[in-house]
């Protein structure tokens, strides 16, 4: 009987369960918002060499320093406790609350930004796409905002389930919109490559271009501000019954399969519109600054001597895309936007004392 219920407990631990998948996906959208439509342009900025470089160190980057944090959080004593008290409990509560405090004001303003984002991608695809008459700006502001505060108001789950499920036609959109570039793919950045022309130093050299690039890469591969609310999940769900080293373990699992996913997709999608795009074509969009599809569908109205099919229908992604993307961004960065409120009202307004807090009243 024992033997039989052992073997059970070791099934089921290895079971890959559906609130896995739901946190896979969940890592990936908090992630990928509309800087993945930049992302490309800064990238192939400096041509083959510095992206295939950036295509070896994105994995490790986005899993090696998200697995620290997760450990990080794992290593606090108290199953259900977030970021903030587990720093607190090692670094005392003078470091804690500074440490809350960076924490807070590192994802507070990315939070602000998409808020404002938001709006005006909308307002955008409004006027330019549907070509409808203006609307006013801060009632937009204001639906919107209420929208996604009808989300916020069920919770923590429901925001992680949104957010999975718009990663769905996300992915798919990025996917194909990669493969349809792929008979327009020419050879010239390969042409460009002057191996005897390559420095290493210097404002073009290689070192430069790469550190520039990965400081890009690093911000377009960044899930930090929900892994907290996710090792707490986690943690709630399997330390009790398997411990806190396969917790561990299925933590690396999970963000490790994001890491991949982000990787495979924004990389391709990266790589699609370099092969598409002429060097010449990459200066001419970095100095218009705006999104990759938006300058490819302009770039294939020009070819055509009129807008084809295939432009319009980039144009319209590109919004609609960048709306998707701004949106699961949004819930993942107010998951850690609220821990690090939480974190300060517990440690000023109540003098660290958590008991007295009514924590969902700032949900």
């Amino acid at each position: 009987m024992h033997i039989d219920n052992a073997i059970t407990t070791t099934i089921e631990a290895r079971t890959w369960r559906k609130s896995d998948t739901t946190w896979t996906l969940g890592l990936f959208g908090t992630a990928i918002g509309a800087g993945v439509l930049f992302f490309p342009i800064r990238a192939g900025f400096g041509g083959l060499i510095p992206i295939l470089i950036m295509l070896v160190l994105a994995y490790p980057i986005a899993f090696l320093c998200h697995r620290a944090l997760a450990r990080l959080c794992l290593s606090g004593s108290n199953c259900s406790g977030n970021i903030t008290e587990t720093v607190e409990e090692h670094f005392g509560k003078t470091g804690g609350v500074v440490i809350t405090f960076l924490y807070f004001f590192a994802i507070c303003p990315l939070l602000w930004i998409y808020g404002v984002t938001i709006t005006n991608t909308f307002m955008t695809f409004w006027e330019n796409q549907l070509q409808l008459a203006p609307l006013n700006r801060g009632v937009v502001a204001l639906a919107l905002l209420l929208l996604m505060a009808v989300v916020i108001y069920f919770g923590k789950d429901l925001m992680v389930k949104v957010m999975s499920f718009l990663v769905f036609p996300f992915i798919a959109c990025l996917v194909l919109i990669s493969l349809s570039l792929i008979p327009y793919w020419n050879a010239s950045v390969i042409e460009q490559v002057d191996l005897s022309q390559i420095s290493l130093l210097g404002h073009d050299g290689i070192l430069v271009t790469v550190w520039l690039g990965i400081s890009i890469m690093v911000f377009s591969f960044n899930f930090s501000p929900i892994v907290s609310s996710f090792v707490v999940s986690k943690r709630e769900e399997y330390e009790p019954e398997f411990g806190r080293e396969y917790t561990e373990k299925k933590c690396s699992q999970i963000i490790s399969r994001a890491s991949i996913l982000m990787v495979a997709v924004v990389m391709f999608f990266a790589f699609s519109c370099l092969f598409t795009l002429s060097p010449q074509n990459m200066v001419e969009a970095k100095a218009q600054n705006i999104p990759v599809l938006s300058y490819l569908a302009n770039h294939f109205s020009s070819m055509a001597g009129s807008r084809s099919t295939f432009s319009i229908t980039l144009e319209y992604a590109a919004s609609l895309i960048a709306l998707v993307a701004i949106f699961k961004s949004f819930f993942g960065h107010y998951l850690g936007t609220l821990e690090g409120l939480n974190g300060l009202v517990i440690k000023f307004g109540y003098k660290g004392d958590k008991q007295k807090y009514p924590v969902g009243s700032l949900i």
